[in-house]
């Protein structure tokens, strides 16, 4: 890479940056990072980057979800297998519909980070810094939690290593296995409408793998039955985090970002002119691009060509956040990038651009204007001939009252019952699985 190396960022203007007063403990802790192993190997990297690379063709379906900032509280066994079972829910739900492999990534084991709008915040006359996620300070709203403490990026390594580990051990050691299947549910899902269609879509999955095996095939011998690809992500907001990660690949001389898979650039640090596309544009991990309603034509193509300068199918994944106004911004983007020839993968992010506040004052979030701007975005890219390649949400495993609506018909009344994020509203599991039916529905308008 021309004029790049690890650093380079370092010398360009950068947004959305903690105000660290102990530069010297910064310093400590990234060199603590640096002595560390990172938490995915290149090979890994390659392998999701073959995966995406075949969605950017209309051959595969990237499915991102996580939530919306992880945290240090709400990290346990129970959480990690309730996310992951949802994870594998939806992909079968999508692949019924799609016809083709589902790429799985979750923003997880990183994804402890958040952009604010202001810097500071004021509660009855009283300003602190802003929350920016745990990884940089606490929600709690006292003097002391607020302090932005380079501690904390060695606690997001350490949750991080063991969430990779637990996810790993699901992926591959059986519990993700088509024959695990009918133990997938959950009681509140299994209540629901959707639970009655995952449980039909079972009984077929079912009676297929009964007539394979009395065909004398070994379900048990054959991985893609058996164990199941996953991959992680995260926004790479805080640079010297994913610097003090990134490793040189012996085998082919690139530098790749240990602290996930994927990495993306937010709407708001993805100004070519600066620090956080500096960094990206050098490391061979794929990456991802926020596009919102304010993405100009001529920036958008920009920054394909220094994200992506040798358009290499995989390596790039725009991710449209638009809101109500993607009927209006979206088809010229996309008309653009297909005229230009620009290998990549799009994907629709429904959530960040439907952010309200109900009239009681909690953030939150429509299931019909989720369900809105997807539907959208599939009719974009049908017309204009290009692949609808992923969706992007904030999502949990858990039974979470944070988004109005869906069949489980939440209404502003029930939002305070079981509200538990630390930042945006999540999907939940049986909203998650309602959308993945209905997201399979337009896939199939469009086989």
């Amino acid at each position: 890479m021309k004029n790049w190396s690890i650093d380079s960022w370092r010398a360009f203007p950068i947004k959305q940056q903690p105000n660290y007063s102990d530069k010297e403990k910064l310093n400590s802790v990234d060199a603590s990072l640096r002595s560390l192993p990172p938490l995915v190997s290149p090979n890994e990297v390659r392998m999701l980057k073959r995966e995406l690379a075949l969605a950017s063709q209309g051959k595969a379906f990237l499915l991102q979800g996580g939530d919306c900032a992880e945290s240090f509280a709400e990290f346990n066994e129970v959480n990690l297998r309730d996310f992951f079972r949802v994870i594998l829910q939806m992909t079968v739900a999508l692949m019924y519909g799609a016809g083709v492999p589902v790429v799985k990534v979750g923003r997880i084991a990183g994804q402890f980070s958040k952009p604010r709008s202001d810097d500071m915040e004021t509660i009855d006359g009283k300003s602190l810094p802003s929350y920016r996620g745990d990884m940089v300070n606490a929600i709690d709203f006292e003097d002391d939690s607020r302090l932005p403490d380079p501690e904390r990026l060695l606690k997001v390594y350490y949750q991080s290593t063991s969430t990779l580990n637990f996810l790993r051990s699901l992926a591959a050691g059986g519990y993700a296995s088509l024959r695990q299947i009918s133990r997938w549910n959950m009681d509140f899902v299994d209540a629901s409408q959707q639970g009655k269609l995952f449980r039909e879509l079972v009984e077929s999955i079912n009676e297929t793998l009964s007539f394979m095996e009395a065909c004398g095939l070994k379900l048990d011998d054959m991985e893609q039955l058996s164990q199941a690809s996953f991959y992680t992500s995260h926004e790479a907001l805080l640079l010297n985090y994913e610097e003090s990660l990134t490793r040189r690949d012996e085998n082919d001389g690139k530098y790749y970002v240990g602290s996930a898979h994927m990495l993306w650039i937010g709407d708001r640090t993805r100004s070519p002119e600066e620090a956080h596309v500096e960094f990206l544009r050098g490391i061979a991990n794929p990456v991802g691009v926020k596009v919102g309603p304010s993405m100009k034509k001529d920036d958008l193509l920009k920054l394909c060509d220094v994200l992506n300068p040798e358009n290499e199918h995989g390596r790039l994944t725009l991710i449209s956040r638009m809101g109500s106004k993607i009927d209006d911004v979206l088809p010229s983007l996309v008309e653009a990038v297909k005229d230009a020839g620009k290998n990549v993968v799009w994907s629709c992010d429904p959530m960040h651009g439907n952010t309200i506040k109900s009239p009681s004052g909690i953030k939150t979030r429509k299931f019909i204007d989720i369900l809105g701007e997807v539907k959208s975005f599939f009719a974009i890219h049908k017309s204009l001939g290009t692949f609808a390649g992923g969706v992007h949400f904030e999502m949990t495993g858990q039974d979470v009252t944070e988004c109005l609506g869906g069949a489980q018909a939440i209404s502003e009344l029930n939002l305070a019952d079981r509200y538990h994020t630390h930042c945006d509203p999540r999907l939940n599991a049986s909203q998650s699985l309602e959308l993945a039916f209905l997201i399979s529905e337009e896939l199939k308008k469009i086989k």
